[in-house]
C-alpha cells in the first residue's frame, strides 16, 4: 500500500528473443553437470546476471527516493522474489554484479531453499538495491510488478512462448519473453528505464556477453 501510495509507478515493457540465450543455457548446464559442485543455472540465474550487469552501465536506475533526494547505490544487491504458501518473500543476491553464473545459481538456490525452510537471516532479506519478479513457470504472459521500497525499479518476468514473428521478411517461430519494468517516477523518467530495459534486451538476446 505504501509503495503504491507514495511512489508513481510507470512502466515499459518489452519483447525478447531467448533462442541464443536457450543455447548458451544449454552449453552453461552441460559445462555444470560436471563441476565438482554441480548446479543448474535457471533462465532467472541469467536475467539477474543481465540485470546486474545493466545497473552496473546505468546506474540511475540502481537508486533510492529519499524525501526530497535520489540516494545512489554503490553496490548491486538483487532481490528475487519467492512465491511460498504463506505469501511472497523477496531474499537478496548480494553484489550479482560480482559474481559468475554458477555462483549466481548456488547462490539463488541457497536463498530460496532457505526461505521455504523458514532459516532466511535477516541480511538474507535486506538492503536489495532492485527486484526481479518472475511468473513465468506459472505460464504468466505479462505482468506489471510493485515496486519493493526503499528500491526506485523492479523487473516483472513472463514466460517464454513459441511465438511467430517476422524475420527477412519471413514468418518464423521464435522462442520470446515479456518483461515489463515498474519505475518510481520520482527517481527515474521514462527515457532512462527505456534505456535500461533496452540493456537488458541486448544482454539477454546476445548472452555471450554475460560470462565475459
Amino acid at each position: 500500500s505504501q509503495s503504491m501510495q507514495t511512489a508513481p509507478h510507470f512502466y515499459v515493457t518489452s519483447v525478447i528473443d531467448t533462442d541464443k540465450l536457450a543455447a548458451l543455457r544449454q552449453q552453461i548446464n552441460e559445462y555444470a553437470a560436471t563441476d565438482p559442485s554441480p548446479i543448474k543455472v535457471s533462465f532467472n540465474d541469467l536475467i539477474v546476471k543481465a540485470v546486474a550487469r545493466a545497473l552496473t552501465r546505468i546506474p540511475q536506475v540502481n537508486v533510492s527516493f529519499a524525501e526530497d533526494r535520489i540516494l545512489q547505490k554503490k553496490q548491486v544487491h538483487i532481490g528475487v522474489a519467492v512465491a511460498l504458501e504463506q505469501g511472497l518473500i523477496v531474499p537478496v543476491l548480494r553484489n550479482a554484479d560480482q559474481r559468475g553464473i554458477l555462483d549466481i545459481a548456488r547462490e539463488a538456490r541457497r536463498l530460496s531453499e532457505a526461505a521455504r525452510e523458514g532459516k532466511l537471516r535477516p541480511e538474507d532479506f535486506s538492503g536489495g538495491t532492485f527486484t526481479v519478479s518472475n511468473l513465468g513457470m506459472f505460464d504468466v504472459d505479462s505482468f506489471t510488478a510493485v515496486i519493493n521500497p526503499p528500491e526506485s525499479a523492479i523487473l516483472a518476468v513472463g514466460s517464454i512462448t513459441p511465438t511467430p514473428v517476422v524475420v527477412e521478411g519471413q514468418v518464423v517461430v521464435r522462442n520470446r519473453m515479456k518483461v515489463t519494468l515498474s519505475a518510481d517516477h520520482r527517481a527515474i523518467d521514462g527515457a532512462m528505464a527505456a534505456r535500461f530495459l533496452q540493456e537488458v534486451k541486448r544482454l539477454l538476446e546476445e548472452p555471450f556477453g554475460l560470462i565475459l
